[in-house]
């Protein structure tokens, strides 16, 4: 093998090692101000905050009133379906938000395996 050869393969091997390590590198993501976890524990959290609110307010009613726990079902049922609505109209206010961005239409496993098609690991 004659230098010059060896500095041309040597040379073409970098080329190749550069490509394969810029295809490989992370795309840098958008800095989103809530993810979808965070979207999820808001609306569980008015749900139980929905159902503790009307227990407590069934609970005091029977407790003042000295009757049995008809004001605690009651109550408790109205604060599970106050919290429904809830949770309903939060989830209409991020389908909303999100449709308002166009940019961002995809889901975060959707980019991630865009991401490994493009890198070959989509096997």
């Amino acid at each position: 093998m004659t230098d010059p050869d060896r500095e041309s393969r040597m040379k073409q091997l970098e080329e190749r090692l550069g490509a394969v390590r810029k295809a490989q590198e992370p795309s840098p993501h958008k800095d989103e101000p809530h993810t979808q976890a965070q979207h999820a524990w808001r609306m569980v959290t008015e749900l139980v905050a929905g159902l503790l609110i009307g227990f407590g307010i069934g609970y005091g009613l029977d407790r003042l009133l000295g009757t049995i726990p008809l004001f605690l079902v009651l109550f408790t049922l109205l604060g599970f379906a106050a919290g429904i609505k809830t949770m309903l109209r939060t989830a209409n206010e991020l389908q909303r938000r999100q449709a308002a961005d166009p940019a961002d239409t995809t889901t975060d496993s959707a980019r991630r395996a865009d991401d490994d098609e493009r890198n070959g690991n989509g096997d």
